[in-house]
């Protein structure tokens, strides 16, 4: 057997929010939608070889006014990473944007690492490997 990739699929409360940060702050590239238009419940994004599909976790006209907490609650024991060598100049953009992002680390296993939540309360963190010794 031989893997090529790997493509997560996350639930996302309000799908124009999520595409909005993934795609106008993050910075991928929306390549594959449910339906025309800027309302979709599912899409595929791709930036360099990463790729992430969105999902809606409501239909239209099923969606509360909030997200449920408990559905919700797990959405933190969740993270996405994501191999990125200029973490310093990420960092800065990131807060450009306005985004509550962490100064990166130095982690004791050899990576260093940005960490911050995307709005569904996943968490991303951009990582690479550094030298420790």
């Amino acid at each position: 057997m031989k893997v090529s990739g790997l493509t997560p699929l996350i639930s996302v409360f309000d799908m124009p929010a999520s595409v909005a940060f993934y795609r106008d702050i993050i910075g991928f590239e929306v390549v594959q939608q449910s339906r025309s238009g800027d309302h979709f419940d599912w899409a595929l994004l791709r930036m360099g070889k990463a790729s992430l599909m969105l999902n809606t976790c409501y239909e239209a006209h099923e969606r509360p006014a909030e997200p449920d907490a408990a559905r919700w609650a797990g959405h933190g024991d969740t993270t996405l990473y994501f191999d990125c060598l200029e973490l310093d100049e990420a960092y800065e953009y990131l807060r450009s944007k306005g985004v509550a992002v962490k100064k990166p680390v130095v982690r004791d296993y050899g990576m260093k690492q940005l960490s911050m939540s995307d709005p569904d309360g996943y968490g991303l963190c951009f990582q690479h490997p550094v030298r420790t010794d």
